[in-house]
């Protein structure tokens, strides 16, 4: 866990760099026009046209490269950079040509996206000896920027991507603290029998059968000025999901340690905030478990009092992942935010309606959803507003407690998960949930298959417009 954006790229007046045209299929034959004799036949001895993810190496006649030619396809990703920090050889590189709506952020973020690998368990074997290609970049605030949100989705990309043995509930409260060190943050935790004390009752009881090395806990961070508006991130930390004693086959444990995405995310945009320095005082609440078996697991049919006061019936102790969110809700409405962020792994059903790379997200705030789906788009990070639909309201009511936190019907399992979690939130100003599946599942430039940090993009771009930056 040790990336960083900067290694990758070279300063803007870097000598002997190799121009690189970034080339849609559109403009290829104009692209091709402009070109000499020699580099018009290599490329047409190469059959290359634009396509996407395509690059062609075009040498000199002493054998070193004059030029690389990037293929962009259609010309529908802006994170298409990502395809020379994998694929180039060795060197420095500098953007010859591309197309205006690729800004140097673009640029800076797709190629260094591109470069990030999860090799913690198994290293290249030259990787200690491999020489990448850099990319010659101004010296900009663009290009810091987006420096900085590579590095914070790295961040989460490796926590996901870790192993359960080795990102347990402690290794996660271990990264809230060292991200705490980093920026000056208050850091807290509440863990094992003490949660009880505390009134975290369903925090507790879906972590209760774990080992006591993997305790449930609630994770705290909190940074900025009192006085500045306040933003509240929880984030679902389920370790590792078996399902509890409604055991999940093994098919459906296979990706499990990715179950909690929703608080690696939440992690990485409290970094980008703080490292931002946003005009906000930020609280970052993360319910941190391992859904295990053991005889202290609780039960389909058990009934209990949540923090909010709402008696909560389990129908099934594989939909853990909202009772440990709806304590650790109800704790971040306790002081009205200004605005309130749930993101968590939560139903298979976001998946079957939306797909991966679509997360859902749920609010009743008409400007905030105009807005995340404005940046969505600005900021080419995909989500879709499904509703907070009340005619599905009574499928959430339980028939012994007042809640159930699973349905019987097998239908908008995403819609109902997160109309349970809306009941945990009545105070806040503005509060969206996100249903993410924190993983990719087919590789584009940029995204490797695995752990993946959705939709913070476009979250920190609507905080930075919301709210600014500090003055001092």
């Amino acid at each position: 866990m040790n990336f960083s954006a900067l290694q990758f790229f070279a300063p803007a007046d870097a000598p002997g760099a190799i121009p690189l045209h970034a080339v849609t299929a559109e403009k290829f034959s104009a692209f091709e026009a402009a070109q000499s004799a020699e580099v018009k036949n290599w490329l047409a001895a190469t059959g290359f046209k634009g396509e996407a993810g395509r690059i062609v190496l075009v040498p000199r006649a002493d054998g070193t490269l004059a030029m690389a030619v990037m293929g962009l396809g259609k010309d529908e990703d802006l994170l298409a950079f990502g395809t020379g920090s994998e694929r180039l050889p060795a060197g420095i590189y500098r953007v010859a040509s591309a197309p205006s709506r690729y800004s140097d952020a673009f640029i800076t973020l797709g190629w260094a996206l591109g470069a990030y690998a999860y090799r913690a368990f198994k290293p290249r074997k030259d990787e200690g000896e491999k020489k990448r290609p850099l990319l010659s970049m101004p010296d900009s605030a663009g290009v810091a920027e987006a420096m900085m949100m590579a590095d914070a989705i790295a961040l989460a990309r490796d926590l996901v991507n870790a192993p359960a043995n080795h990102m347990g509930p402690g290794d996660l409260e271990d990264q809230v603290l060292r991200l705490a060190e980093r920026s000056g943050a208050r850091f807290g935790v509440i863990e094992g029998e003490d949660l009880l004390g505390r009134n975290y009752p369903l925090i507790h009881a879906v972590g209760a059968s774990a080992s006591a090395e993997r305790a449930p806990r609630l994770i705290e961070l909190v940074w900025g000025d009192d006085s500045a508006p306040k933003v509240t991130l929880v984030g679902k930390g389920v370790c590792f999901d078996s399902g509890g004693l409604n055991i999940k086959p093994g098919s459906g444990m296979a990706t499990m340690k990715k179950d909690m995405g929703g608080a690696a995310a939440m992690i990485a945009l409290a970094r980008m905030v703080m490292d931002a320095k946003l005009n906000v005082r930020l609280r970052l609440l993360v319910p941190a478990v391992e859904n295990a078996i053991s005889d202290r697991a609780y039960r389909p049919g058990d009934v209990f009092t949540s923090r909010k006061g709402l008696t909560v019936e389990i129908g099934n102790t594989d939909a853990e992942g909202r009772l440990v969110l709806a304590d650790a809700l109800a704790d971040g409405d306790d002081e009205s935010p200004e605005l309130m962020v749930c993101m968590a792994t939560l139903t298979g059903a976001a998946r079957t309606a939306t797909g991966f790379e679509l997360p859902p997200f749920f609010t009743h705030d008409e400007a905030l959803a105009a807005d995340l789906s404005r940046l969505s788009v600005t900021e080419q990070d995909p989500m879709w507003r499904l509703p907070l639909w009340k005619g599905y309201e009574s499928w959430i009511e339980g028939k012994v407690g007042q809640l159930t936190n699973s349905t019987t019907s097998p239908y908008a399992g995403s819609i109902t998960a997160a109309l349970f979690l809306n009941r945990f939130v009545t105070r806040t100003r503005s509060f969206v949930h996100f249903d993410v599946a924190a993983w990719i599942d087919h590789a584009r430039p940029g995204r490797p298959v695995g752990g993946e940090a959705l939709c913070i993009r476009a979250l920190f771009r609507l905080m930075k417009e919301r709210f600014g930056s500090k003055t001092t």
